[in-house]
């Protein structure tokens, strides 16, 4: 639906109901807009609905005071929806863009891995301190690469990147799985995501 048609039925609404549903298209307004002041206004509408019909032959005047009132308030709160559906759309921040972007290269290269991991090692995928140009998002290679690159690139400090270097002598040389260094390791619970985003077995 184009903005120009963002809350058409509003005032027929108000108008073909003699006023009894004008509380309706505010509360759909306060919904939409978000805007807590515009549910006491939904009220007031019911109110004026209830009175219209409970006040008898004083009823009429207050049905067309409410179609008048409702009216004139819809019209405005139409014009807002249709600003803020005409509104382009804000302007991602770079920071969550680079985040987002390093995140799917991160993808891409697991699903590399997984389907030749001859070529992952070839590429140094996981391994930042080895030469190569492929960019694999800031993964790291838990069972080759070096206490340093595993700190950097898994926000842990010296020790504990050197506790997975040395749990990883016990599993053998090498991890089967990115989970094989929580049980190896002391390592905190508030790294565990950041390991599990980041890590990659090659075998």
């Amino acid at each position: 639906m184009t903005s120009r048609y963002v809350g058409w039925w509003y005032l027929p609404v108000t108008i073909l109901s003699a006023g009894l549903l004008a509380w309706v298209p505010v509360l759909h307004a306060a919904g939409v807009l978000s805007r807590r002041r515009l549910y006491w206004w939904t009220l007031a509408y019911a109110a004026a609905a209830v009175a219209s019909v409970a006040a008898g032959s004083a009823g009429a005047a207050i049905a067309l005071v409410t179609i008048i009132a409702g009216s004139v308030h819809q019209l405005r709160l139409r014009r807002e929806r249709i600003a803020a559906a005409s509104a382009p759309p804000p302007a991602e921040d770079p920071a969550v863009a680079r985040a987002l972007a390093a995140r799917a290269r991160r993808q891409q290269a697991r699903e590399l891995a997984a389907r030749d991991p001859l070529l992952a090692k070839e590429l140094h995928i996981g391994r930042p301190d080895l030469p190569g140009d492929y960019d694999d998002g800031g993964l790291v290679e838990l069972n080759t690469a070096p206490a340093e690159t595993l700190a950097r690139r898994l926000g842990l400090d010296p020790a504990q990147a050197q506790s997975i270097v040395d749990a990883r002598a016990s599993f053998g040389g090498a991890f089967s799985a990115v989970d094989d260094v929580f049980a190896a390791t002391e390592l905190p619970l508030d790294t565990w995501d950041l390991i599990r985003d980041r890590a990659i077995i090659l075998g």
